[in-house]
Parts: structure tokens; C-alpha cells; sequence
């Protein structure tokens, strides 16, 4: 059952990109605009990438046990992430650096508490998970290792902003091939 819900998640993710993308633009543009999600969007896909990685993992019993804390967490950040979005949406922009600052803090205080509940519940669960499903858990939660881990470190497609500087140019090591 699970492997039907991934499945559906993956080809409606596809799909929205991909009709997204496809918009034509205002007459005269060349360029459709870009896409923006929504507040709605962004639980909508958070809900898909909890099922994925539930899906992914494929639990025993035993640890399944462990999972409505875990899920519970997810849930959390990725219902104050849908609320930061909607906030700064109508919300003014900050005038001043301070002003910037504060609200970085603020924000910033409130993912770590996010981020302290979600590796509570989820320490109990990882410590149960099996070799292949701590690899399927580090990839699907995007957490290191896997592709989600190697776009984030290097940037789209391999580059960090040094695209003219080789393996060998001063102040950079040897690149991972």
C-alpha cells in the first residue's frame, strides 16, 4: 500500500512541476514567471515527503510503534514553515538590519525548538532502523548523504559559484567525482 501512496505522491509532484513550469507568461514576456507556492502548497508537499519517507522506511512493528511521535514533529516544522511563508507574505518587510535581525532570531529560536522535538522522537527511532533503512532515512529525510545532501553542499548540478576554478586551483581541495 505504501509503495502505491509513494508512487501517487511521486507522479503528482512530477505533474504539478511539470504543468507549473509549462505556464505561458503575460503577453510579451518571453519567459513564464516563476512559479511560487502557496501556504496550502507547502503543507501539501510536507504531507508527501512525511508518507515518502514513512513509505521509504517500511517499519516492523516494533518500530512503528515509535513513528507517531516522529510523525508528529515533522508535522510541527512543517506546519510553522507553512505559517512563516503566509506571515511574510502579508506581512511588511523589516526597514532596518535590526529590525531583520530580530526577526531572523525570532524565527531561528523557533525552528531549533521545532528541531530539538524532532530529533527527541526521532533518536528512539533511528537507533531501531536497520542499516538499509538508516541509508533510506538519511536520503529521504534529506538529512546528509544521498542527493538531497550533495545539491545542498554543492549547489544545482555540481556548482558552488567556482565553476572556472579546477580540482587543483589554490584553496580548494580535491573535488568528490
Amino acid at each position: 500500500m505504501w509503495k502505491t501512496v509513494l508512487a501517487g505522491t511521486t507522479a503528482l509532484a512530477i505533474a504539478g512541476a511539470t504543468l507549473a513550469y509549462a505556464q505561458p507568461g503575460p503577453a510579451g514576456h518571453e519567459r513564464a514567471q516563476r512559479w511560487r507556492p502557496n501556504a496550502a502548497d507547502i503543507t501539501a508537499f510536507g504531507d508527501a515527503r512525511i508518507a515518502a519517507l514513512h513509505a521509504g522506511l517500511q517499519l516492523n512493528a516494533e518500530q512503528q510503534k515509535k513513528w507517531p511521535a516522529v510523525e508528529s514533529a515533522l508535522k510541527d516544522i512543517a506546519k510553522q514553515r507553512a505559517e512563516r511563508f503566509a506571515a511574510r507574505a502579508s506581512a511588511d518587510k523589516p526597514k532596518t538590519p535590526v529590525e531583520r535581525l530580530a526577526l531572523r532570531a525570532q524565527v531561528m529560536t523557533e525552528r531549533g525548538t521545532a528541531l530539538k522535538k524532532l530529533a527527541d522522537a526521532a533518536g528512539p527511532l533511528y537507533d531501531s532502523l536497520n542499516p538499509d533503512q538508516r541509508h533510506r532515512f538519511m536520503v529521504l529525510a534529506r538529512l546528509g548523504g544521498g542527493v538531497g545532501h550533495w545539491r545542498a553542499q554543492r549547489g544545482w548540478h555540481g556548482h558552488d559559484g567556482w565553476r572556472h576554478r579546477g580540482p587543483g586551483a589554490p584553496g580548494r581541495g580535491p573535488q568528490p567525482q
